[in-house]
C-alpha cells in the first residue's frame, strides 16, 4: 500500500497547506479532488506526484511510502 502520510508531516515542516497545495503552484496546482485521495491513501498519478514535489521542493520520499500488506 501507497501511504501519503509523509506528504502531511512535509508539509507540516514547510509550513505549508492544502490552501498551499491548491493556489501556489507556480504552473500548476492541486484540485481539490486530488487532495481528497491523498489524504484516503488513494491512486494519484505521477504527474500529481511530481506537482507536489515542485510546490513543496522535496523529494518523493518526503510525500510518499510503500507500506507492504
Amino acid at each position: 500500500m501507497i501511504s501519503y502520510a509523509p506528504l502531511w508531516k512535509t508539509m507540516k515542516e514547510k509550513g505549508a497547506t492544502t490552501y498551499t497545495l491548491r493556489n501556489k503552484g507556480r504552473e500548476e496546482n492541486i484540485s481539490g479532488s486530488t487532495l481528497l485521495r491523498l489524504q484516503n491513501n488513494e491512486s494519484v498519478s505521477t504527474n500529481t506526484l511530481n506537482t507536489l514535489c515542485k510546490i513543496l521542493n522535496c523529494k518523493l520520499s518526503d510525500i510518499a511510502e510503500y507500506i507492504p500488506d
